[in-house]
């Protein structure tokens, strides 16, 4: 009985595991991407809170590429300026700052630098 009772624990410990693992690419964290359309780019660029769905999206939109999507904030190491949209923030790490700003405006942002 012992036996069967640490097998059957072992068996729910298992399972836990692999929702906690599901659970854990659902929650936001950060989507690194390269941005580019029409109108600009190529540009550097991170996006937060971002889920690994939305991520993927966003690496499909326009001329998009290399969309990684982690967890926790973006990092801010080479920062341009960042663009807060309300919801999300998108950060700039390459591109002229002044351009940005205005791009920023276009996605009803505010542009701040650090």
């Amino acid at each position: 009985m012992t036996r069967l009772t640490a097998r059957i624990a072992t068996l729910a410990l298992v399972a836990a595991g692999s929702v906690a693992g599901t659970a854990l690419a659902d929650e936001p964290g950060h989507c690194t991407y390269i941005q580019q359309n029409m109108f600009a780019g190529p540009f550097h660029v991170c996006e937060m809170p971002i889920d690994a769905a939305r991520c993927e999206e966003l690496g499909k939109t326009d001329e998009n590429k290399d969309a990684v999507h982690a967890a926790g904030a973006c990092p801010v190491e080479g920062l341009v300026g960042t663009c807060d949209k309300g919801a999300t923030k998108l950060l700039y790490y390459d591109g002229d700052p002044s351009g940005l700003e205005i791009g920023c405006g276009f996605q009803d942002g505010t542009w701040s630098t650090p």
